[in-house]
């Protein structure tokens, strides 16, 4: 499985996991559990590389908590949101876990999750004007807190400096005008077997996230309908489909380019758009003649700086758990700007709090300036259950887009089609006075 398809896969799955971090240091800085919560088992959920971290640093929380235990879980990435559903179902939820933000909403509505509002207005630790606004957003659903971000994913743009300028540009994009100008340049010196940029087919965050730029919300009427052909999602829309139609970006797969990074070093495409894992897969993947010719971008959008998508995972607590104290304060030590630098340099997700960023190796990395930059310019997609099966549609309309089987107003007419379909539960109930 290739780097942007797991993204992918974790985007569509559900991101049901914990992680703790901590180290003894940290750990004394805590206050010791009150005895209501003393000789009690905190249950997590935990899945890959977070889950590893887990098993390595979770004594310092115990440490510094005396009396309270934490039992970790690792599910499989494919059992995930089954396991989640059915232990939702029977009443076997954990204390708290991870999730994917844009799975909030659909655990929100179940009733699954406790409301967070009042711990944070208490707390003195989590701190919402810290943290990136459009990240924070994502955790809030009908004007009630649900989440507490964990770490953030965006995507942006890593581009090869060298093939920039020789086309004859100093800097990277900063409008859609100057991105056209520059692929079109660039285009014309690869010659007809290598490309300006690399947009696989078969992912959507692309057209996501250029979706996100635009004042007309995907969903609209309160996510009854979609509003895919509103004038602003039709220049997405045609935007992205010059990207093929003018061969600035092949028209293939993820799967059809088996190594994404080869491809970059051996100037196959000069922009990928593509998410923080990748720093450190393009660090130690791109040659040695190469460590320097590389470098990253945030969006450029139709007039200015661009907006992109605002993904990660945020820690929840649900609502059957019977230790709601001692998981607020694992939450609460999970957001510590000191741990949240430890937890970066331990699995490379990067942080939801700017003041996690100041005097960190973060702050001092060339490839994380520009994720710096794109975190304040980040929005949810809409905060609809559906939205992932939305999603999906989002990408097999786009391939058929991309290979020329349907135009610009054609693509806009099945997306809207295919999300009212979709929609159509939500808005009986909707109309009907129920909360969907």
């Amino acid at each position: 499985m290739t780097v942007a398809t797991r993204h992918s896969f974790v985007r569509r799955t559900i991101t049901v996991c914990i992680a703790v971090i901590g180290v003894a240091l940290l750990g004394g800085c805590q206050r010791a559990a009150p005895a209501a919560e003393q000789g009690i088992t905190l249950h997590f959920w935990a899945m890959g590389r977070e889950a590893d971290a887990v098993r390595q640093v979770m004594p310092a929380f115990e440490a510094s908590h005396p009396g309270v235990h934490v039992d970790v879980q690792t599910l499989p990435w494919a059992g995930a949101h089954q396991k989640l559903l059915t232990a939702f179902a029977g009443d076997t939820t954990p204390d708290l876990c991870q999730l994917g933000n844009t799975w909030i909403p659909e655990l929100a509505t179940l009733g699954a999750l406790a409301p967070l509002d009042r711990q944070v207005a208490d707390s003195r630790v989590v701190r919402p004007g810290d943290y990136f606004p459009g990240i924070w957003d994502t955790n809030r659903l009908h004007g009630t807190l649900y989440g507490v971000p964990w770490y953030v994913d965006t995507r942006l743009l890593f581009y090869r400096k060298d093939l920039l300028a020789r086309a004859g540009f100093a800097h990277p994009p900063r409008t859609w005008a100057e991105w056209a100008t520059q692929l079109a340049a660039i285009k014309r010196q690869a010659g007809p077997d290598r490309y300006a940029i690399l947009l696989p087919t078969n992912e959507f965050e692309q057209l996501e996230s250029l979706g996100l730029q635009q004042s007309e919300p995907m969903l609209r009427d309160n996510g009854r309908y979609g509003n895919f052909r509103s004038p602003g999602f039709k220049r997405v829309l045609a935007f992205y489909a010059q990207m093929y139609r003018k061969h600035w970006s092949p028209v293939v797969a993820n799967t059809e380019i088996p190594n994404v990074w080869a491809e970059f070093a051996r100037g196959y495409y000069a922009f990928y758009f593509s998410g923080p894992w990748n720093i450190a897969e393009f660090k130690q993947r791109m040659p040695k003649a190469l460590r320097d010719k590389w470098a990253t971008a945030p969006l450029p959008g139709p007039h200015g700086p661009g907006t992109s998508l605002a993904g990660g995972s945020s820690l929840v607590i649900f609502r059957a758990s019977a230790h709601k104290r001692a998981a607020w304060q694992l939450i609460e030590y999970l957001s510590r700007p000191a741990v949240q630098r430890r937890f970066y340099q331990l699995v490379g997700d990067m942080p939801p709090r700017r003041s996690s960023w100041d005097n960190s190796a973060l702050a001092d990395d060339p490839y994380a300036k520009a994720f710096r930059v794109q975190l304040e310019h980040v929005r949810p997609v809409p905060k609809v259950p559906e939205w992932e099966q939305i999603a999906t549609e989002l990408r097999l309309v786009g391939e058929q887009l991309a290979h020329g089987q349907l135009n610009v107003d054609q693509a806009a007419d099945e997306l809207d089609r295919r999300a009212d379909q979709i929609l159509s539960k939500r808005r009986w109930m909707l109309d009907h006075g129920r909360t969907p």
